[in-house]
């Protein structure tokens, strides 16, 4: 969606709360944050601008084709990077300088882009099967694809993430100079040419197959979602059914985080269409600017955590383990319920801690007045789910969901996509048609997902390298290597008090230091590129090493995604509470630590899936078809403890329970947390004791204090 686009719906949101809109400044500044994550678009007048909204209509269409028709994996792939390698360049500029305007080096590698997937598909399979000993020209055409698609994603995203991509080749080209046990023999650029080029193993992967069946007409649903009026409504209802409590406003923000991520699928997008209208109202409840800022980027963070649609590195998770995409949305379910769970414990505590005053979030309109009138946004969202469980494919469940989505707008006048005026002719036939939100959303659903196109590309060279080099057994061995170490290390210190150094206790020492070296390997790899591409990443060199502990490739996977979403409130890419922190007046790296606060509970919870077999029941066993075998009491346990834990853990961090905290109530707290977290009988009963004992000493203080007062 064009960022003008996204600055028309939050002025739109701000008629919920009537509230002072945001300035031309704050307009800007947040406009630089969407553009940072989605790149800096160009902005066209007349025929110019026409011509980029067929181009990008005419994309949706072909993919909205590609769902119910059969179209080749092989001719789907090139013709997705071939949309998008196009839309990149005569869309995104070389330089801000030359922003909004339209030069011709940009037509000519437009042009060649079409030209280089026009030779593949000319070739068609016969291009694989010299894979191994290209021709010249196979040669030349790849080399030109690659550095197109380097400077596409330069364009659209940002500079780091060719540049790794840049690493890992030269790694592919030099690695019999380097040391062991990174060595290997090189391969020269022919071979790693006709890899990354002419199979499925590099650029036409994975990454780019979902991209092109999935992520795509996942952005076109979010879009239709958006101009059928359901973002509005979501918003709407949220601030209408939170009124009446000093966390209302906390609790409103939560809410509508959680109902209008969906359709946006982005962080930064969300935390600032929610934010322009509820900053205000935090302000008035006693938020500070940048607690504030912590609270929106947190809940805007949520959005690509959450079912049905989660973010787009989610749909490779289903590619990447061969399940269905439905089972994505059922690991994700508990996940996310704990994760907000666990702000909503910091938002009650914040009314209580900071004594919030009472705030009007909603004028005119109730929530049952909203959901009468507005039913059937809330249908729209859950459609995927429902179509999903029919059996459809989830290429095609989202389909008729957009479909349906589409056909249900128009119950009434204000959320139809299509203007009723049009249908009676009082609208121009074309004109009337070309400024619907139909059109709109079609070219929102492409534009939106240019740069995740380009980094899928970028990050299929990645794993071509990877799976070519054998790079992800080599990584893997060598994180073992450093966790054996660090087991060896902390079992002779338990040894020396007397324990026992049993071959269990020595195994999870290992998966605990291998769990804990590869969050911070997804995180540092987070800092520095999209979500989408440090999981890609570091799915295919980090979680081989969980795997080969015993640990389920779909835990291990959940693992990592998570831990890639910390991206996204990490400087020096923090763009959720960097925006937040536009709208407050807070300041950034303030607002981010804020954010953090926030969210810390809710981080703790992945480990639960990797470091007991128990903790994969918060995953619900991973697949619709094991669950019917599932111990629901286990997973009950693990569900209510990890609840308890994040809740503590929201205590102890905040420093209050009931009232505030001692410094030995808050570490007993911290430590229950910690302890419920993780998933063994034992620390379960040692984090409840530790909760009951802070709980009889803040009782306790309390009548002191009262009996002190009479």
């Amino acid at each position: 969606m064009a960022d003008t686009d996204k600055l028309a719906i939050i002025n739109d949101a701000q008629t919920i709360t009537q509230e002072v809109p945001l300035t031309e400044a704050q307009k800007k500044r947040l406009e630089e944050f969407i553009e940072e994550e989605e790149g800096a678009l160009n902005r066209y007048k007349g025929p110019l601008a026409v011509l980029m909204t067929g181009l990008a209509v005419a994309m949706s269409v072909f993919h909205l084709y590609a769902a119910v028709g059969i179209v080749p994996a092989y001719i789907l792939r090139p013709v997705h990077v071939a949309f998008a390698l196009g839309l990149v360049f005569l869309l995104f500029p070389t330089l801000k300088r030359f922003r909004h305007r339209l030069m011709w080096w940009d037509i000519i590698f437009a042009l060649m882009s079409v030209a280089i997937i026009a030779y593949i598909l000319y070739w068609g399979d016969e291009l694989g099967d010299r894979a191994t000993a290209p021709t010249l020209l196979d040669q030349v055409f790849g080399i030109a694809l690659i550095v197109l698609i380097l400077e596409g994603c330069r364009r659209s995203s940002t500079w780091i993430l060719p540049f790794i991509v840049l690493l890992f080749v030269s790694y592919a080209l030099f690695g019999a100079y380097l040391p062991a046990p990174w060595t290997h023999k090189g391969y020269e650029i022919p071979r790693l040419v006709g890899h990354l080029y002419m199979t499925l193993e590099g650029i036409f992967g994975s990454a780019i197959d979902v991209s092109s069946t999935l992520i795509i007409l996942f952005t076109i649903y979010g879009a239709v979602l958006q101009y059928s009026g359901a973002g509005k409504f979501f918003i709407d209802f949220s601030f209408a059914s939170m009124g009446g409590k000093p966390s209302s406003a906390g609790r409103a923000v939560v809410m509508a985080s959680f109902l209008l991520g969906g359709p946006s699928g982005s962080g930064v997008a969300t935390t600032v269409t929610i934010g322009s209208v509820a900053w205000p109202l935090l302000q008035k409840s006693g938020y500070g600017k940048e607690a504030a800022g912590g609270l929106l980027a947190a809940g805007g963070l949520g959005a690509i955590l959450s079912p049905p649609v989660l973010g787009a590195a989610a749909f490779l998770i289903a590619e990447f383990l061969k399940i269905s995409y439905l089972d994505v949305i059922l690991m994700a379910t508990v996940p996310t319920i704990l994760y907000y769970l666990a702000i909503f414990a910091m938002v009650e505590i914040d009314a209580r801690k900071f004594a919030m005053a009472k705030v009007v979030l909603a004028k005119h309109q109730t929530a049952l007045a909203l959901a009468k009138r507005y039913w059937y946004h809330f249908a729209s969202l859950i459609a995927i789910v429902v179509f999903m469980l029919m059996g459809y494919s989830p290429g095609l469940s989202v389909f008729w969901a957009t479909l349906t989505t589409a056909l249900l707008s128009f119950i009434h006048r204000d959320t139809a996509i299509i203007p009723y005026e049009w249908f009676r002719g009082r609208l121009p036939w074309v004109k009337g048609f070309w400024g619907s939100g139909l059109v709109k959303a079609l070219e929102g659903g492409s534009v939106s997902m240019l740069n995740v196109a380009m980094t899928c590309a970028s990050a299929g060279i990645i794993v071509g390298v990877v799976t070519l080099t054998g790079l992800g057994l080599k990584f893997s061995s060598i994180v073992l290597d450093y966790a054996d170490s660090g087991a060896d290390a902390l079992v002779t210190f338990w040894t020396f008090f007397g324990a026992d150094a049993t071959p269990v206790l020595l195994h999870d020492m290992r998966l605990l230091l291998t769990a804990f070296y590869t969050s911070l390997i997804v995180w540092i790899v987070g800092l520095a590129v999209p979500v989408t591409a440090s999981y890609i990443i570091c799915a295919v060199i980090a979680a081989p090493a969980m795997i080969k502990l015993g640990v389920p490739d779909f835990a291990a996977h959940m693992f990592i995604f998570y831990y890639a979403v910390l991206s996204e409130v990490s400087p020096p890419t923090a763009l959720s509470p960097f925006a937040a922190a536009a709208i407050t007046g807070g300041g950034p790296y303030r607002t981010t630590m804020q954010c953090w606060k926030y969210t810390t509970p809710a981080f703790l919870i992945p480990f639960m899936f990797v470091l007991d077999p128990s903790g994969t029941g918060l995953l619900l066993t991973g697949s619709f078809k094991t669950l019917g075998q599932a111990d629901w009491g286990s997973i009950l346990r693990v569900t209510i403890t990890a609840g308890f834990g994040v809740v503590a853990l929201a205590g102890g961090l905040q420093g209050w329970l009931f009232h505030k905290t001692t410094i030995l109530e808050r570490w007993l707290l911290i430590i229950a947390g910690v302890l419920l977290v993780y998933p063994a009988a034992l620390c379960d009963y040692i984090g409840a004791a530790m909760i009951g004992i802070t709980v009889v000493l803040q009782k306790l203080r309390n009548i002191r204090i009262k009996a002190a007062a009479r």
